[in-house]
């Protein structure tokens, strides 16, 4: 037991301390009925949930009754199970060799004493392998008979070191289960309900029209060709895409779920530690697992591949890494906060006043910051540095008022839907009216922030984790100073989370702690689905009635990827989508085009087209561009978009739940001369 736990759990429970937390629970009940947030409970959602969660209890009993298995460690292989069905063999076999290897690697900086070791290696060698990676993207290397033997050399050589990490990580598990085997269960089934969101194929907007495009390319072609001409992101911080990549290449196929879920475990994993360091007892850190398993959000970036789940769990892995109580910091805590740039420039901006408590509890000498600095610049320079070199911009397309590169209008990159302005007002509205900050329904971000502010306070009151419970909350607002975007503090929201439990069992008593934690996570669980529309959809339940085929989900939300099955895999098979709302070409790599924001000259070619009633204009950008296939939104399309179809001899292919695929024939070879050049223009 830790000084800190033994100062803990020596408070007696006081009258004040329950007060003050009844105190949140009361403002939450209030913010529920008062606007009417109790109305936009998914209710057959939640109902689904608790029918998932039976189910698994169920299917674990025979391995309780029968092998004599913890209840917690029969549900993990039950819901394991489910994720290899859903998710498939392969893609998981892929995420476990890479994380394999990432753990080989990320235990030479992370030193044996740690309680935790095998998540903040495994998260550690992540990060090293994406950032390094990250500098030979464009190398014809991505082939899975170059990267199967690497990784499998290295899982080898290091073998022993690896058996003897994972044999401490199994006791662990075992004394931790056997400290509190019903909150252990209970926590492994709000991962496992958490974990449904990586069966879902990949459907979301930005998946779909940018994140896909990476993976598939070095899946496809071997490397990977930046287009910044068609595509502004195309240098964005790319450490996530990377591992996908990395995972798709070894499985063949798409597998953002199966990384996602090796995310989802480490972060779990990261988050136990962090509640060990800050003094938590056995059920406190089980709470802390248990509110971060149930966080809303988690579902929604869980189900796609934007960057924010790895970036959880490379910030809670960092968050470890400061308060961990041996030597041994500098290598690790640099590789992770070097993640989080490469990752998104966000995250790192977040993550400042970690690194300043970090700075202030530990301090830096000069060779220890000259080291630090380096491995910084290797880990999360890759994409900033070819951006700068390629377009003029390192940050394209973000302040290209400042570095006006021509791939992007001179003006800073701004979403005015997310400027709703900052008071002492916006975490109540964050919780109660969500859908006014992110893409959400209220509810959507999950009721801990308010339901345990008095759990907050209380954590400002003890002197050990004072200055922790601070740099935490800051983390969690500065990503919303500059632009009142949630999403982007969805990490902080985590690792705000995780501090919450710890010390607060032996200030309200044993039996208030234990319905508090459960009343949110319950409450935080019935409001799941509303964090984003998948989830506020069937696309669950039609997941789980397909058996894990995408063909069978994809009509009901995004036909254009059935429809782009149609399209000849060759390099002169250019595809235009023509809705800039539904810019679904991603997984075409360098055949995409699009006139949504994503390529600003050819939106500013689309919106001249659509004033000329002729479609001559729409007719002229189709040959302009090499167009050889066309997908179009039955009920958005213009008539000056189709009287281009018509003049442009396109005809149709197929229509499939009001998305058209048309087809041009093919130009002749002096026309496509005369129209090439001009095609790759910025």
């Amino acid at each position: 037991m830790s000084a800190d736990t033994a100062i803990a759990d020596a408070l007696p429970a006081s009258r004040a301390s329950r007060w003050l937390v009844a105190a949140g629970v009361a403002a939450t009940l209030v913010g529920l009925v008062g606007p009417g947030v109790w109305r936009e409970l998914p209710a057959e959602r939640f109902a689904l949930s608790l029918a998932l969660a039976a189910l698994s209890l169920l299917a674990a009993w025979p391995l309780r009754r029968f092998l004599q298995w913890s209840n917690a460690t029969a549900l993990v292989t039950v819901w394991a199970f489910a994720l290899a069905i859903y998710v498939g063999p392969l893609p998981l076999a892929a995420a476990a060799l890479l994380a394999l290897a990432a753990l080989a690697i990320g235990l030479y900086a992370v030193p044996a004493t740690w309680h935790g070791r095998v998540p903040i290696a495994t998260v550690v060698g992540l990060v090293v392998v994406a950032g390094l990676v990250g500098w030979v993207l464009t190398l014809p290397i991505f082939f899975w008979w170059l990267w199967l033997p690497l990784w499998l050399s290295i899982v080898f050589l290091r073998r022993a070191v690896l058996a003897d990490a994972l044999r401490t990580m199994r006791a662990q598990w075992r004394d931790a289960v056997a400290g509190a085997p019903r909150a252990a269960a209970a926590v492994v089934i709000l991962l496992g309900l958490a974990s449904t969101a990586c069966w879902i194929p990949a459907m979301q907007l930005d998946d779909i029209g940018y994140h896909l495009n990476l993976p598939t390319q070095l899946m496809s072609q071997g490397h990977y060709a930046p287009q910044p001409a068609y595509q502004v992101w195309s240098f964005a911080p790319w450490a996530g895409d990377v591992l996908h990549g990395l995972v798709f290449v070894l499985a063949r196929r798409e597998a953002h779920g199966a990384l996602n879920a090796l995310w989802l475990i480490l972060a779990a994993g990261a988050a136990w530690s962090v509640a060990r360091s800050l003094g938590a007892c056995a059920r406190e850190r089980w709470a802390a697992v248990a509110l971060f398993a149930s966080l809303p959000p988690l579902i929604w970036i869980a189900a796609g591949m934007q960057t924010e789940l790895a970036a959880t769990a490379v910030l809670l892995a960092f968050a470890a890494v400061v308060l961990a109580p041996s030597e041994g910091r500098l290598v690790a805590g640099a590789a992770l906060f070097a993640g989080l740039f490469a990752l998104k420039l966000v995250h790192g901006f977040s993550a400042l006043p970690l690194l300043a408590y970090a700075l202030w509890r530990h301090g830096a000498s000069v060779r220890g910051t000259a080291l630090a600095v380096g491995i910084f610049a290797a880990l999360a320079a890759s994409s900033y540095a070819q951006a700068w070199f390629v377009t003029g911009n390192p940050l394209l397309p973000m302040f290209n008022d400042v570095f006006a590169s021509p791939y992007f209008p001179q003006a800073q990159y701004r979403d005015d839907r997310w400027f709703a302005g900052v008071d002492a007002a916006l975490p109540w509205r964050l919780i109660f009216d969500t859908d006014r900050y992110v893409e959400a329904w209220d509810g959507g971000l999950g009721f801990a922030p308010i339901a345990l502010a008095g759990a907050w306070l209380l954590s400002l009151m003890r002197p050990g984790a004072r200055a922790f419970a601070l740099a935490a909350t800051a983390v969690l607002c500065l990503p919303l100073l500059p632009m009142q975007y949630a999403r982007y503090a969805y990490p902080g929201l985590a690792l705000f989370c995780v501090l919450l439990p710890v010390g607060l069992r032996s200030r309200i008593g044993a039996r208030p702690f234990a319905w508090l934690i459960v009343g949110v996570c319950v409450l935080n669980l019935a409001y799941q689905a509303n964090a984003s529309w998948l989830h506020h959809s069937a696309a669950i339940k039609r997941t789980i009635k397909s058996g894990g085929d995408p063909a069978r989900v994809f009509p009901f939300y995004v036909p254009e990827r059935l429809l782009l099955r149609e399209v000849p895999d060759a390099p002169d098979q250019l595809v235009l989508a023509t809705d800039p709302f539904r810019n679904s070409v991603a997984e075409l790599g360098v055949r995409g085009r699009t006139v949504a924001e994503h390529d600003p000259s050819l939106a500013a070619e689309a919106v001249a087209a659509e004033r000329d009633a002729s479609g001559a204009l729409w007719a002229a950008l189709f040959a302009r561009h090499r167009i050889r296939w066309a997908l179009v939104s039955t009920e958005r399309a213009s008539p000056a978009l189709r009287a281009g179809l018509a003049r442009a001899g396109a005809t149709q292919a197929r229509t499939l739940q009001a998305v058209e695929l048309w087809r041009f024939a093919a130009p002749d070879a002096s026309e496509a001369s005369e129209t090439g050049a001009e095609g790759t223009s910025p």
